[in-house]
């Protein structure tokens, strides 16, 4: 009997201190084991339009531990392979150490395309490959307690050769939606290609991972405004688009996100563990109907969540599905999402981190332009003018935090209440954490006490802006956008931020994967790129793009200086760029 393939992971999701949740996608209904430690855990897969997945509950751990791990299907060793030789070492869960300071890797938008010289012309090195094999290599090289991947984990929208040529084989490219995603078995293919490459398979299946949503990941601009959702409902794909996109990120993405706990308060996991039927559980139905629910009526599921790591809390964001379209009540999140967030946001940690798919402090410039087309797409210069401004917010991407003026000032007296000590003992930042730009930069808001109010960038992991289009981001976002988005804001009387920040380190453009660290010394944040020896672009080499360590307040240090690595931006240094920086 041909024992049942494991198609794709196993990926180790959510860990603390005594447990670990293993997720798996076999190729045939099963029974799935996890052995480790000379003791094993088991799951039943559960199916969706064909496909099957188990997640392992392992619990009983000892804190601090590193445990070696293999997974079994129906009685036979499925990971690792025992035909072939190991290539990488074996993957291991690595418990939480109480006590023990954050450690955390984070980006977004990666691309899927093959890891050769032509893959890497047309969108560079890989940084999450070139991360993983940098951990193979180096045994003293620090692994992180988590790396929080921040949307665009996979492109429904763009997609490669490869997945057209999937897609080709089961319908009619030339109809809608065309090259583009249509269904739930199209995304689970897109899935597999983003994570079956071995190098990062074995990086997902060692260390902890916690994901969240951004556009591309159902369509580019998803849920920028009424209009574009009206445009969207009118087309003959959409509906199905949206249904198999949220389904499957339930299952490839969210599941894992959870923790026992909310787990055991999840109502289709529910479903999943109660059933003790023979038949394996198809949950096809129930999610197809679970996702349109979620798309109608977000209030309906959270997706953002939040986990403390001893003194160090991270809020994860929802900044799509929870959005409030409504043309004269437009948010970015909703009013139950903005409770909920702002029940999080207390002081009381060494640092809180919020992680939200969108910078929520763009170039101030690139923010007033887009605060001045939110209120031009609301009629302030009439319908022409509101034309004018949804034609600008859908096609030059404004769609960001400030082009949602009251969650983006809501969020800002959350961030300056708790830097502040109003709620509780102030910590020592309140870092944003975000991706989305194709660009990676640091901000910081001009305060002279309390908390700093940091915003840390890092985008693209693999999905590069071409060089013209970075010298243009750049110019926009840093020079030309500086005078001139204060003077559109200023313009149609939009309320100022209630407060300023400035760029302290970049921009720059390297597909990048960070790293944060709670040091002695401050929160140490590092950008790493990949870089190719000779021909060999199946093994880049890790290499360090930039590095900053922000102190302690009151240390008498400020964390350093302008990074404009990129010669492109020589059109704007100087002192019109240092005025534009300023603003």
């Amino acid at each position: 009997m041909t024992p049942t393939p494991l198609l794709l992971g196993p990926m180790l999701r959510y860990v603390d201190e005594t447990s670990a949740s293993i997720w798996v996608e076999v190729g045939a209904a099963a029974r799935v084991v996890v052995r480790a430690a000379q003791r094993s855990w088991e799951a039943r897969t559960f199916a969706v339009h064909g496909h099957h997945y188990a997640l392992v509950e392992v619990d009983g751990l000892e804190p601090g531990s590193v445990t070696s791990y293999t997974v079994e299907i129906d009685g036979h060793q499925a990971w690792p392979d025992p035909g072939s030789v190991p290539e990488f070492p074996p993957s291991s869960i690595a418990t939480r150490t109480p006590g023990k300071p954050l450690r955390l890797a984070f980006g977004s938008c990666r691309t899927s395309v093959p890891h050769t010289k032509e893959g890497n012309r047309t969108h560079g090195i890989d940084a999450m490959r070139a991360y993983a094999l940098n951990l193979t290599k180096d045994d003293s090289a620090p692994r992180p307690d988590l790396v929080l991947f921040l949307g665009d984990q996979v492109y429904a929208d763009s997609t490669s050769e490869e997945m057209q040529q999937f897609i080709r084989g089961r319908r009619d490219i030339d109809e809608e939606p065309g090259a583009e995603l249509k269904d739930y078995e199209e995304y689970a293919h897109l899935y597999n290609l983003a994570w079956s490459d071995s190098a990062n398979r074995w990086l997902l299946s060692t260390l902890p991972s916690a994901m969240i949503f951004d556009d591309h990941d159902i369509r580019d601009d998803w849920n920028a405004s009424a209009s574009w959702k009206q445009e969207m409902e009118a087309t003959s794909w959409w509906q199905d688009r949206i249904v198999a996109g949220l389904a499957s990120y339930w299952v490839y993405q969210h599941l894992g996100n959870m923790s026992p706990d909310g787990r055991a308060e999840d109502r289709i996991w529910q479903r999943i563990v109660n059933h003790h039927d023979a038949a394996e559980l198809d949950l096809s139905e129930e999610l197809d109907a679970f996702a349109d629910r979620a798309d109608k009526d977000p209030a309906s599921y959270r997706w953002s969540y939040c986990r403390d790591f001893d003194d160090t809390r991270l809020i994860v964001v929802d900044s799509r599905v929870s959005r409030v379209l409504t043309p004269d009540a437009r948010a970015l999140l909703s009013e139950e999402e903005t409770a909920w967030l702002d029940h999080r946001m207390v002081g009381g940690f060494r640092h809180l981190l919020v992680g939200t798919s969108l910078p929520f402090l763009l170039p101030l410039g690139l923010h007033h332009i887009e605060s001045w087309d939110e209120a031009l797409a609301q009629g302030a210069w009439g319908a022409r003018g509101a034309r004018l401004g949804e034609k600008l917010r859908q096609g030059m991407d404004l769609e960001h935090w400030a082009a949602f003026q009251n969650s983006f000032h809501a969020v800002a007296l959350m961030a300056t209440d708790v830097a502040d000590g109003n709620r509780g003992p102030a910590p020592e930042t309140v870092t944003f954490l975000s991706g989305d730009v194709h660009f990676s930069y640091v901000a910081e808001v001009d305060r002279t006490s309390g908390s700093r109010i940091l915003q840390v960038v890092c985008s693209p992991i693999r999905n590069p802006l071409p060089r013209l289009l970075r010298s243009s981001t750049a110019i926009l976002s840093y020079a030309v956008a500086a005078p001139l988005g204060g003077l559109l804001a200023r313009s149609v009387k939009v309320t100022k931020p209630p407060f300023r920040w400035r760029n302290i380190r970049g921009p720059w453009f390297d597909n990048n994967l960070a790293s944060l660290e709670d040091t002695a010394d401050g929160l140490t944040v590092s950008w790493q790129s990949g870089t190719v020896d000779g021909d060999d672009h199946f093994h880049p080499r890790l290499r360090e793009v930039a590095a900053m360590t922000v102190p302690r307040r009151g240390s008498g240090n400020m964390p350093g200086g302008e990074a404009v690595p990129e010669a492109a931006l020589s059109t704007f240094k100087g002192s019109r760029a240092r005025r534009g920086r300023r603003q």
